[in-house]
């Protein structure tokens, strides 16, 4: 195994000797952004207490990272039309140690949100340009391994976050737990300097490459489906506490393994998805959703019993763990010559898909029954299964 070192030139059309390095690197990336993401969630009641303001005002520490997420996966091709590659991925992650560094000294929420701000930048662009770096890095028939490798990153933050985050905040404070996670993304910095080699931006760039892609019907219908699959997650996911004690009452001991069990489920998922996408492509959009709405309308189902609880988390943590690769991609080989403008627009509408599925969600627990985000949210991704599964793409895969 051998990877091109940093001054080398990566073409756009990928390469012959696939450069696992660099991609572990970005898989690191992820990592530490969407780490720093999710740890105010075990954080919240220390940071309002520290700073003297409300759970629900520290709480916007979250959201404005992921608005600010929303608008950098969009527009990230745009503003840095013919910047290398490596650099901007580099400047990314360099964000996010900043981010989480000011975070960390901040002496009121004031100075924190704008911190959290450039965090949203740093993870919106990121992973929006993660499936084109995929492509440079490896030969065609490798870029479902490329994005299983850069979403394990995905899926063990999303796993280690809330958890590391509670225990490291009554051992360090939640400011040490800040600079915990500059740390590890000057890690991942560390590594993407030494592996990544410098890429040039595709000649189709700015706002008319993404008008372009925005105007195929293909797309916006892989777009639809996109968001019924993850608003159909997130609003069940969301709320599983809820649902899961309502249904069985599970002692707070037991929904922590429960959260473990799918945790362990989602990597498995994960690994199995990358292949998946470069042998079966038409499989994968449609299993690995389906499974995940199966999930969670047993959940629905069988969840008054511990047993039936358990299970339904396997079969919707493993479905869960393989949508991100086939879903990106998906877009990979519906856009080749537009690869960081599909990356941008699918990144984006999945920030609006777990914005979506937690408000509707919410309406759901309040006004009706805590488990019926379940049923709906599984019936939405099963749904988008079905039209991802149906689309037509223009480009086969190879």
């Amino acid at each position: 195994m051998t990877t091109t070192s940093p001054s080398t030139e990566v073409p756009a059309a990928g390469r012959e000797t696939p450069a696992w390095g660099a991609v572990v690197s970005l898989g690191l990336g992820i990592f530490a952004i969407v780490m720093s993401e999710f740890l105010p969630a075990s954080l919240l009641p220390r940071i309002a207490g520290d700073l003297g303001v409300s759970d629900g005002a520290a709480g916007q520490a979250v959201s404005v990272t992921a608005f600010a997420a929303a608008f950098s996966a969009l527009l990230i091709s745009v503003v840095v039309p013919r910047a290398d590659r490596r650099r901007v991925m580099i400047g990314l992650t360099l964000l996010a140690i900043v981010s989480n560094l000011v975070v960390s000294v901040a002496p009121s929420l004031y100075t924190v949100l704008p911190a959290r701000l450039l965090l949203g930048v740093a993870l919106g662009g990121f992973w929006a340009m993660a499936t084109a770096m995929a492509a440079h890095l490896v030969p065609a028939g490798h870029v479902g391994r490329a994005l299983t490798v850069i979403n394990s990153g995905v899926a063990a933050a999303t796993v280690a976050a809330v958890p590391l985050g509670a225990w490291l905040g009554d051992v360090w404070g939640w400011r040490g737990v800040f600079v915990l996670g500059a740390g590890v993304a000057a890690l991942a910095l560390a590594v993407q300097v030494a592996t990544l080699p410098a890429v040039k931006p595709v000649a189709v760039s700015g706002l008319r490459a993404l008008g372009s892609v925005l105007h195929s019907g293909i797309v916006l219908g892989g777009l639809l489906a996109i968001l019924l699959i993850f608003s159909g997650h997130f609003s069940g996911f969301t709320y599983v506490r809820d649902a899961a004690q309502s249904m069985s009452g599970i002692s707070s001991g037991g929904f922590a393994v429960l959260l473990l069990v799918f945790g362990v489920a989602n990597f498995l998922g994960t690994a199995a998805s990358g292949p998946l996408a470069d042998r079966a492509p038409r499989v994968g959009v449609l299993l690995f959703p389906a499974v995940l709405g199966a999930g969670m309308i047993s959940m629905y189902a069988t969840g008054t019993s511990i047993a039936g609880l358990f299970t339904a988390a396997v079969v919707w943590g493993f479905g869960f763990g393989g949508v991100p690769t086939t879903v990106l991609s998906w877009g990979a080989r519906t856009e080749p010559d537009r690869l960081e403008q599909i990356g941008g627009v699918m990144v984006t509408v999945c920030n609006i898909a777990v914005a979506a599925g937690a408000i509707a969600g919410g309406v759901l627990v309040d006004q009706l029954a805590a488990e019926l985000p379940l049923l709906v949210g599984g019936i939405a991704a099963i749904a988008g299964a079905v039209v991802l599964g149906g689309l037509r793409q223009r480009h086969p895969s190879h």
